[in-house]
């Protein structure tokens, strides 16, 4: 069977599914390994940082060496770290004196394949021949969505038919998928990301473009927008709609990953009746209202209801960024896509320690630290009105 570059990108599909397994599988053990291990929950939440930390770092390297060692081997490596890191996970911790440590060597691990799946798949959909590339992009990181939703609805499902004691055989299935990818990514067909006699722009170039450091603060705010509510949404359910903590956590990720996701697969389906930068606009728009919504009503249930429309608001900023960047600065390479999964990160990590310390601030209050968090769709609409520098470099 000749494999064409619709399996290509089937192959990133699945990439980004890998992506959700491996940062929303771990966190619905986090009471497990309290019990099971004995690790206090201070150590338990470093894990989450430990995760995050190390795809930064990933992220950050990947822009000097992707290019050189090559996108295929890089991917294939990034699943392999996938695989390894969830089979470690069944490991380390039985066999090493500390379990803890095994805990933190096998996160490190598939961390590294979810930094570097961040780093590549993007890109390499980009290069992939076709007109429609903004469509193939949010259609892309709708599987990211799904993935997450996938996760957690067949992990409880499986938890409730067979108990959560045997967790590792789950952890061990969800280790096939990176696996069975790999076989796809070996043999699919993948275009380089800069045209063949050109060369991309260097690190250096790239910092002294404005158009550069406007669509990175665009990827922080989008990052940002997205995880401050995200990240919040079991607390706010719990909180709000007075729910157990395990209706939380179902409930508030899940509606706001799938509202998320169908707006990207929305506009996977049809944007070519529309244009990016105005579709983006408008999903800042209600991004902010959204916000204003959640931290103005007296309403539990509206709150809630606010919390699904930033998710469906917030579902074309990410793969929006990546393609209106790739246009306005086509030679920026491996280098520009990882800095931008660079920022990305970093605003999924600071909007919701934001959002956190001004609610610690205020007397607990969540909706009033998500109301101060407007200040994130107000920047990035900012960035969006600026049409004299995001024109192609």
């Amino acid at each position: 069977m000749r494999l064409t570059y619709k399996h290509t990108i089937c192959a990133c599909f699945i990439g980004y599914v890998v992506q959700a397994i491996i940062n929303n599988f771990t966190p619905l053990l986090f009471l497990t390994f309290q019990e099971e291990f004995g690790i206090s929950l201070d150590k338990i939440a470093l894990l989450t940082s430990i995760n995050f930390g190390v795809q930064l770092g990933v992220d950050l390297l990947a822009a000097r060496f992707a290019d050189r060692i090559g996108y295929r081997a890089c991917v294939i490596a990034a699943h392999l770290f996938s695989a390894g890191g969830l089979v470690a996970m069944t490991i380390l911790p039985r066999i090493l004196p500390v379990p803890y440590l095994g805990l933190c060597l096998a996160i490190c691990a598939y961390a590294v394949g979810g930094g570097l799946i961040e780093v590549l798949i993007s890109p390499i959909v980009e290069a992939c021949p076709g007109e429609e590339k903004e469509k193939a992009m949010s259609l892309l990181h709708s599987f990211y969505c799904w993935g997450h939703v996938g996760v957690v609805l067949l992990s409880s499902l499986f938890f409730a038919l067979f108990g959560i004691g045997s967790w590792r055989y789950l952890a061990l299935f969800w280790a096939l998928i990176p696996l069975l990818n790999i076989l796809l990514f070996a043999r699919v067909p993948l275009a380089p990301l800069i045209a063949e006699g050109e060369t991309g722009c260097g690190i250096r170039a790239l910092f002294k473009m404005k158009t550069f450091w406007i669509y990175m603060l665009l990827m922080f705010c989008a990052g940002s927008c997205e995880q401050a509510v995200s990240q919040w949404a079991s607390a706010y359910a719990e909180s709000g709609l007075k729910v157990s903590k395990a209706v939380g956590d179902l409930a508030g990720p899940l509606v706001f990953a799938a509202a998320m996701g169908l707006t990207r697969l929305y506009y996977g389906k049809k944007g070519e009746t529309m244009e990016l930068r105005r579709f983006m606009v408008c999903s800042g728009i209600l991004c902010l209202i959204s916000y204003l919504i959640i931290g103005l009503t007296p309403v539990p249930i509206l709150g809630f209801v606010g919390c699904a429309l930033c998710g469906a608001s917030v579902g074309i900023l990410w793969p929006g960024t990546f393609s209106l960047a790739a246009k306005a600065i086509p030679r920026g390479g491996t280098a520009m896509f990882a800095f931008f999964a660079l920022a990305g990160d970093l605003g999924c990590g600071g909007g919701p320690t934001y959002v956190g310390i001004l609610a610690d601030a205020l007397g607990g209050q969540l909706n009033l630290g998500i109301l101060a968090a407007v200040i994130f769709p107000i920047l990035l609409l900012l960035c969006l009105a600026q049409p004299p520098r995001l024109r192609p470099a």
